[in-house]
């Protein structure tokens, strides 16, 4: 949003003396130039109130953010212990194919927490040693821009993501249609942007394992497991995985808009100072030519 703004805003600084040396002698072109420049000022100022705004509510969800991130690790890190317990691993077959799943929102203004993940399954899909896989997408931004070049693999996306804190209810009915789909899938990975601390993310592969995955562990008998119950077993580890890589991921989004904003009312500020100096001198520019214009007059009447 600023940088649109500083475009023009700019052309306008480069502009404003050319104007000003090419003004009439009645300093048409120069107050025309004023105008501008005032213009451009108060539209700065204005984005200025709206990202600083807008870093103050981002600010005040990123506490509520995280603490929904440290209690969606308690349901992931307990699955993942079970499953390296029971030493799970994706089945070995010839012709492997993944599912994976992206994890982002419908909203921007948050630097580069959604292009990561998708740079990321770009250069899966470059790569002549990853085996084939399709996607499920969380979040409109990413689909958006994996649409331009892996349109053919996305085989089933979600909208309304990122509105607010995620919670293990949306993440178990995002589970319940992934679950539907087919069971071609030798292993379901899950793309997120992990935490790493307030200024920093990483998109992170987190493992789901299938069914079968599950039932030919090794390890899977001293857990007492029904094999009727493996399907709902797999079902709930799947919305576990989900909740956590949700919960991460918005956090980082929160933080990252945060971040944003900061920066982006550190700019406008910048370019209010920049306009405050060029407008200052504009006006003196005005100012001195009139009183040159009225002494010159009054000398001339004088001599008459």
């Amino acid at each position: 949003m600023l940088s649109r703004a500083a475009r023009p805003a700019l052309r306008a600084v480069a502009a404003a003396p050319v104007r000003a040396a090419a003004a009439n002698p009645n300093g048409a072109a120069t107050y025309a130039t004023l105008r501008e420049i005032e213009g451009r000022l108060k539209s700065i100022r204005n984005i200025q109130k709206i990202t600083s705004t807008m870093k103050i509510v981002a600010s005040t969800k990123l506490t509520r953010a995280q603490r929904a991130m440290a209690e969606s690790r308690k349901y992931g890190e307990t699955a993942k212990e079970v499953f390296d317990a029971a030493e799970t691993a994706a089945p070995e077959v010839e012709q492997k194919k993944s599912l994976i799943i992206v994890c982002s929102s419908d909203k921007g203004l948050c630097g580069g927490v959604h292009s990561g993940l998708s740079r990321r399954v770009r250069a899966l899909a470059n790569d002549s040693s990853t085996e084939p896989f399709d996607l499920v997408i969380i979040g409109e931004k990413c689909k958006a821009q994996l649409l331009r070049t892996n349109a053919q693999a996305i085989q089933l996306s979600f909208a309304g993501a990122g509105k607010d804190v995620p919670t293990f209810a949306d993440a178990q009915a995002i589970a319940d249609q992934i679950v539907l789909m087919s069971s071609e899938y030798t292993d379901v990975k899950i793309l997120y942007n992990k935490f790493v601390n307030a200024q920093s993310f990483e998109p992170t592969f987190l493992e789901a394992f299938s069914e079968e995955a599950i039932s030919q562990s090794p390890n899977i008998s001293a857990f007492e497991v029904d094999e009727e119950a493996l399907s709902n077993l797999r079902e709930y580890s799947l919305a576990n995985n989900l909740f956590w890589a949700l919960a991460e991921g918005h956090a980082c989004e929160i933080s990252a808009r945060r971040n944003a904003m900061d920066n982006a009312s550190k700019n406008a500020g910048e370019m209010i100072g920049k306009y405050q100096i060029l407008y200052n001198r504009t006006r003196q520019a005005v100012i001195t030519g009139e009183l040159v214009e009225i002494i010159t007059g009054a000398t001339a009447s004088a001599d008459m």
